[in-house]
């Protein structure tokens, strides 16, 4: 008896969790602050406690029921009040600028020089030269503006306005058809068995998954 008790509390518990976590939103499962880190992980202790206390059950999710409702009221207040923002959710460090490291700044994010070109070279930039600004966010992550001349061409650089491709949308999946989507987007079977034919593709069974946007470009990947 006492194990099916442990069994419904954890249960409960996890109901409990998955309730409060939609009221606080999605940011607690994404992109994490401090702050949310500390409520997160506060809020989990007690689920786990919660689940084997059975005496006294109710004392966890009034616990978590609080420690909800103030990611709740400080998410409302950090919206209003920038000064409590900055409090909470810390601001932006200045790593570097104008293609100079600021040693202020990685002190304050507690980087090192090493720890700075790792991160660096993760987002794609091996030669710090091309870096004119970089910025440690409230997040823990760092954002990275390279020189003009060190960035990517883009279409507008090369006054090219391209089509809009819009959504992509699931048109087979596994080997089968979606006849749904195909309509929603003003084409029909026939009009893709075509589009397969002229792909040198024998059989819908072939392909892993295909997308289709609503100008008619067909993406295809096919079973290994």
């Amino acid at each position: 008896m006492e194990y099916f008790k442990i069994v419904l509390m954890s249960l409960s518990s996890l109901f409990v969790l998955f309730i409060l976590t939609k009221l606080m939103g999605n940011r607690q499962v994404s992109e994490l602050t401090m702050f949310d880190y500390i409520i997160g992980i506060s809020i989990g202790s007690i689920a786990a406690e919660m689940a084997t206390d059975l005496e006294k059950p109710l004392y966890g999710v009034i616990a978590m029921a609080v420690y909800a409702l103030s990611a709740v009221l400080i998410s409302y207040l950090t919206t209003k009040f920038y000064s409590i923002r900055k409090i909470f959710f810390g601001k932006s460090i200045v790593l570097m600028r104008k293609g100079k490291i600021s040693k202020e700044g990685l002190k304050k994010a507690h980087l090192d020089l090493s720890e700075f070109l790792m991160q660096s070279r993760t987002a794609g930039y091996f030669d710090i030269s091309n870096i004119d600004t970089a910025f440690m966010e409230p997040n823990g992550k760092i954002s990275f503006l390279p020189f003009s001349n060190a960035r990517p061409v883009n279409s507008e650089d090369l006054k090219i306005v391209p089509q809009n491709d819009g959504i992509f949308v699931n048109v087979i999946s596994d080997g089968n058809i979606i006849i749904s989507n195909l309509k929603k987007l003003g084409f029909d079977e026939n009009w893709l068995n075509c589009e397969l034919k002229t792909k040198g593709i024998k059989s819908v069974s072939d392909i892993l998954l295909a997308t289709l946007n609503e100008n008619g470009k067909l993406n295809i990947i096919e079973i290994l």
